[in-house]
């Protein structure tokens, strides 16, 4: 069926670099989400009317929100698809987010409400009946979430979108919401003791906190996230393969919307080639970075010394006195000024997070003290900054 839709309602369905076909993703799982949650909510809130069942009504209302969450949807995926601008020259990609956002405060919203009554209806519980016909409906209902969370989870990975990615989220929750009020439906008509209120409750604080992962999972990219160490290789190892680069580092990341990233990195360049070849070698991997990756590149040009044994023996030495210390720590940069009475080595430290100010303080000391020790003359120069990398990586 999930085929069937893409290729019906999906032009280019296969080129999901493109905005516009993302933007058409987008909207037809949000058509789709807003007509079965209708359809649910339609059937849920008779049964709950019907069997006078706080925990039906709960479930029916939070299908409601989720009919909601999909027009809102829908108006971010057309609002994010607007090209760039004057006042917006990095397009309006991130409004998907925000809408995200938006979502997951109207899916809170709707589980207090749900809370409350809840709590209300466990101190004054009221009667019930039971219907084994509203019960198959209910579980034709989850059935239906479990499709659509298997067919937003496929389109959501297919154009790497959190947003759809929350939403097959939300819908597993739905799944388990349904199913405790069936559940509670069933004891009621096996033992006749009614825990609806209790059912209730506990529906309701599953939706609530469907709600707050939605809102951090969106949050994360407003706020700026780590890059992906897969998305890291893949950047720095296109700018590596190109012949006359030797080496890069400081790749940093700047997500403007699902497929609308831009990017800066360091490359390395030997230093003993033209500064005009380098440059125009530069200039051809930010233009191929566009079309290939999808990702405006700006790159930095570092002259490295390639062939100096001088140099590169005392990089070595470096590089194996700060690995040695600790293996996640990196150098680069590296640069050495000699002179008669003491020799300046001069480069960049990159340190995991986890390090305290006091223990990036004992770090650069110990390398200073270990690099003395080879060669007495050695001054370090040494700059420390942390990672960009998601935690866990290693540059």
């Amino acid at each position: 069926m999930t085929e069937f839709l893409i290729r019906h309602f999906v032009k280019d369905y296969e080129q999901t670099e493109k905005v516009s076909v993302r933007t058409q993703y987008g909207t037809l799982a949000s058509v789709v989400g807003i007509f079965c949650n209708v359809l649910l909510f339609a059937a849920k809130a008779v049964i709950g009317l019907l069997m006078h069942s706080i925990s039906v009504t709960a479930d029916a209302f939070n299908n409601l929100s989720d009919a909601a969450s999909s027009v809102i949807g829908l108006i971010g995926v057309k609002m994010a698809g607007k090209p760039a601008d004057s006042e917006h020259p990095f397009g309006h990609g991130r409004m998907e987010y925000i809408t995200a956002l938006v979502v997951s405060f109207l899916v809170i919203e709707v589980g207090f409400t749900f809370f409350k009554d809840a709590i209300g209806r466990i101190r004054e519980p009221q009667p019930m009946e039971f219907g084994m016909v509203s019960v198959l409906i209910l579980l034709l209902s989850i059935c239906v979430k479990l499709w659509m969370s298997i067919f937003n989870r496929k389109l959501g990975k297919r154009i790497d979108s959190k947003v759809l990615l929350a939403t097959a989220a939300d819908a597993i929750g739905d799944v388990i919401t349904t199913a405790a009020t069936v559940f509670s439906l069933l004891f009621f008509g096996f033992t006749g003791r009614n825990i609806d209120g209790f059912i209730g409750l506990c529906v309701s604080l599953v939706v609530m906190w469907a709600g707050i992962g939605i809102a951090r999972d969106t949050l994360k990219p407003l706020l700026g996230e780590a890059i992906d160490p897969a998305d890291y290789k893949k950047i720095s190892g296109f700018v590596e393969s190109y012949e006359g680069i030797v080496g890069s580092h400081d790749l940093i990341v700047h997500n403007y919307g699902p497929g609308r990233n831009m990017a800066s990195i360091h490359a390395e360049v030997p230093n003993d080639v033209d500064i005009e070849t380098s440059h125009e070698i530069i200039d051809r991997i930010e233009r191929d970075a566009v079309r290939q990756l999808g990702v405006f590149l700006v790159i930095h040009m570092d002259p490295v010394e390639t062939k100096d044994e001088k140099i590169l023996a005392v990089m070595s030495q470096v590089q194996e006195t700060v690995s040695g210390i600790d293996p996640d720590v990196s150098i680069h940069d590296l640069r050495v000024v000699e002179g008669k009475e003491r020799i300046n080595v001069i480069f960049d430290m990159v340190i995991p997070y986890r390090y305290t100010e006091e223990e990036e303080r004992e770090l650069t000391k110990k390398v200073r003290k270990q690099l003395q020790q080879i060669d007495h003359r050695y001054q370090c120069v040494i700059t420390t900054e942390k990672s960009y990398i998601a935690q866990g990586e290693e540059e």
